[in-house]
């Protein structure tokens, strides 16, 4: 089997796939066809105040499919719902490389190894600037790091006094 490229309105990448898989369990393609790929990335973006994690397509408009093109398959594919066409030619679609294959699956192995948290670590004595909660905008300094829990502790002054709060990853950004 060899992996092409099918390009699919952008959008509707999620709904080829989903047609596909559904073809490949009531055995539609006969064992022809092995997996569908929609190449995504995961990033950390904000919504009014909060970062939250969202998953982007890093290659829009484009669907991955392990396929071998015998019989009506590659009709079966070009003329799935949603499908313009086959990347690289309609007649005869040529499949991907491997180094190719192994580049934009590589990618996809570390996307997917990454942590659903951001990975931004703090060092004690760090000068740091709360962004999110009721301390939001108070400033302190990194008094401990619990890597395991993602939590730090931040000593900030409040009313003159010091005083130790236990705040997320997220809650807090380098001064």
């Amino acid at each position: 089997m060899s992996w092409y490229v099918l390009r699919a309105i952008s959008g509707k990448e999620s709904k080829v796939k989903e047609y596909i898989d559904t073809e490949i369990k009531n055995g539609h393609y006969d064992g022809n066809v092995s997996q569908v790929l929609i190449p995504t990335e995961k990033k950390y973006v904000l919504s009014g105040s909060k970062r939250v994690l969202k998953e982007f397509n890093y290659l829009p408009g484009y669907v991955l499919v392990e396929a071998r093109l015998v019989g009506e398959v590659a009709h079966r594919l070009r003329f799935t719902p949603q499908v313009l066409g086959f990347l690289g030619g309609q007649e005869n679609p040529t499949p991907l490389r491997e180094n190719e294959v192994n580049r934009i699956l590589g990618k996809v192995d570390d996307l997917l190894d990454t942590p659903d948290q951001m990975s931004i670590l703090f060092t004690p004595g760090e000068a740091v600037k709360v962004t999110d909660g009721p301390f939001a905008g108070f400033s302190g300094l990194v008094k401990d790091v619990d890597e395991e829990k993602r939590k730090v502790t931040v000593m900030v002054k409040v009313f003159g006094r010091e005083t130790p709060l236990d705040l997320g990853f997220m809650q807090l950004e380098r001064e």
